[in-house]
């Protein structure tokens, strides 16, 4: 299992629009991926979900990941969220 820090660098933080792209990148992999804020966490693959976040530009979230791709997934969703 992986846990990192990621500060969102999207300028619109992640409306609705930016979640379902989010949505897209966790779901080309098949580990297990969580955003944590505070006590609250959610499952990525899950725009429901992801949307109760309401995140805006330059928070930090918590990515949690584990399973057998997870190195390649928290690298494409902390890029896809640093805006890189």
């Amino acid at each position: 299992m992986i846990e990192k820090p990621v500060k969102i660098n999207l300028s619109t933080g992640l409306e609705a629009r930016p979640v379902a792209q989010l949505v897209q990148v966790a779901s080309q992999y098949n580990s297990e991926i969580h955003v944590k804020v505070g006590e609250k966490k959610v499952n990525a693959k899950s725009i429901m979900g992801m949307m109760t976040l309401g995140l805006d530009a330059g928070e930090e979230v918590t990515l949690l990941v584990n399973g057998e791709d997870e190195e390649d997934a928290i690298h494409s969703i902390e890029k896809y969220l640093s805006n890189q």
